[in-house]
């Protein structure tokens, strides 16, 4: 059986994924080690951590009480990453892609589990230069966590919408509001998990793969939504990563009331016909962020991502439902280029 450790209810921890860059030509360095060992020494909220790519930053912080409090935490972990990285001569940028970034040219972390999966992924691993707002939210037992994740998976979609913050990749225009989800999608156990009926055959079906040895456990399975049984968590990793502290604090408050509404909601019918609309509105999100139309999951309509917002029991706090941060970047990068927007997006990734 797989090592459990659920308890506190609607606890919130967050992950983001911040760019490293040069404080001069604001493209990318493979810096990570240093913003790692200066964090070390200091006394914060949480952890800067290694990612795939040497030029990126982690972030996480302790489990908190709410989503207020891992808020001030997180933002205090993006000062403490913006000031070790001054007083190396970098900068530090979050968004969903970097602009002018080649991920393929970049550095792989030196550490082993990255270069085993890069070797074993190949071109799809070496490809993902894109970074996610993951949010863990604190469930009570397995059998909740696993109905509450199929409670609020078809509701991603919107959330995916409303966070699209990648619309360059590779330095040019993708046409799509958040290439990030679809760059994932070229990688091995991605988008939404299979559709089960309990959170037993969730295990067994870890367990059968960890079996094969071709995934060590279950964080080798890059869904958008996962259960993270060491933690107690549900992990919702379908964000892009969020430009400024605001929007990012919108879509952690969203994905808590998304999870707090679902604990009390009936379970849903079991029905794996669900997974195949739910790939619809995944990529209707990705390439229209919230401008295009989604198919309601209750009903044979389809809705616009403001309208659709209307149909959940909670309020939107912090997020405008009718515009994403890359409407922000492809009016910026159409009309100043693509250096104007690098700038921009260090300007606004620490208040």
């Amino acid at each position: 059986m797989i090592e459990q450790h659920f308890g506190p209810s609607l606890t919130v921890g967050v992950e983001e994924e911040l760019w490293i860059l040069d404080s001069e030509t604001l493209e990318l360095v493979p810096a990570v080690a240093d913003l790692v060992s200066t964090a070390e020494k200091l006394t914060l909220p949480g952890t800067l951590k290694t990612e795939l790519h040497a030029s990126v930053v982690e972030l996480a912080t302790e489990r908190s009480e709410d989503a207020d409090q891992a808020i001030d935490r997180l933002t205090e972990l993006r000062h403490a990453a913006r000031e070790i990285a001054r007083q190396n001569g970098l900068r530090v940028a979050a968004s969903g892609s970097y602009p002018t970034s080649i991920p393929a040219e970049q550095e792989i972390a030196p550490v082993d589990r990255y270069r085993e999966f890069v070797e074993y992924a190949g071109p799809s691993a070496r490809r993902q230069g894109v970074s996610g707002l993951h949010v863990h939210v604190g469930m009570p037992d397995a059998a909740t966590c696993f109905r509450v994740m199929e409670t609020i998976l078809p509701w991603l979609p919107l959330v995916l919408a409303l966070s699209a913050n990648s619309p360059y990749f590779e330095g040019r225009d993708t046409g799509m509001r958040s290439i990030r989800a679809e760059i994932l999608g070229i990688l091995p156990r991605h988008g939404a998990p299979p559709a089960f009926r309990s959170y037993e055959e969730w295990e067994r079906f870890i367990e059968r793969f960890t079996a094969t040895a071709l995934a060590g456990d279950y964080t080798s399975f890059w869904w958008d939504i996962r259960i993270h049984p060491r933690f107690g968590t549900l992990e919702v990793r379908a964000p892009d990563q969020a430009t400024t502290v605001e929007r990012a604090a919108g879509l952690i408050r969203l994905v808590r009331a998304m999870c707090e509404w679902a604990l009390d909601a009936p379970p849903r019918a079991f029905d794996p016909a669900e997974r195949g609309i739910y790939e619809q509105n995944r990529w209707a999100a990705s390439r229209f962020g919230p401008h295009g139309e989604l198919i309601h999951p209750d009903r044979d309509v389809a809705l616009t991502v403001a309208e659709l917002s209307r149909e959940l029991p909670f309020s939107f706090e912090g997020l405008d439902v009718n515009g994403c941060e890359a409407d922000r970047q492809l009016e910026i990068g159409s009309q100043q280029g693509l250096a104007a927007l690098c700038a921009d997006l260090v300007d606004r990734s620490v208040p």
